[in-house]
């Protein structure tokens, strides 16, 4: 498995993760699994540096 995130579009996905993870905690939005399963998805890409929907349309933003 080849790493096809690069290092900003991580750091944009993780902070985008906590972000939402907060709002949930303080109740700011109110979620469904949706979004917080949306957020366990943009955490986990971003650690692990693997989108399988940017595998499947042949795009990379890492050099």
């Amino acid at each position: 498995m080849k790493n096809n995130i690069g290092k900003l579009d991580r750091i944009i996905r993780i902070l985008l993760a906590f972000t939402t993870f907060y709002l949930y905690y303080v109740k700011s939005i109110t979620g469904t699994f949706l979004i917080m399963a949306t957020a366990m998805l943009l955490f986990t890409t971003g650690i692990v540096g693997n989108c399988p929907l940017y595998s499947l349309f042949g795009i990379r933003t890492r050099r």
